[in-house]
């Protein structure tokens, strides 16, 4: 017998994927990794072995601060 798990909505996650960082950002990966690859030592971005994740309430303040990406 399977456990049936609940999927969390991404508007609620602690963490977000690359892919999902980028649909929920609207932002493209390539864009959202090459952006993270310059920006490696900031505290919104956590690694889980060889995962990038990053921390969406504080990469939103980020992105509020932009005027451009």
């Amino acid at each position: 017998m399977k456990k049936e798990v609940e999927k969390v909505p991404v508007w609620e996650k602690y963490t977000l994927t690359i892919a999902e960082a980028s649909d929920y950002f609207n932002i493209g990966e390539s864009k959202l990794r090459r952006f993270l690859s310059e920006h490696e030592r900031e505290s919104y971005i956590l690694m889980n072995g060889t995962k990038v994740l990053i921390k969406r309430k504080q990469f939103e303040k980020v992105i509020d601060g932009l005027g451009s990406i």
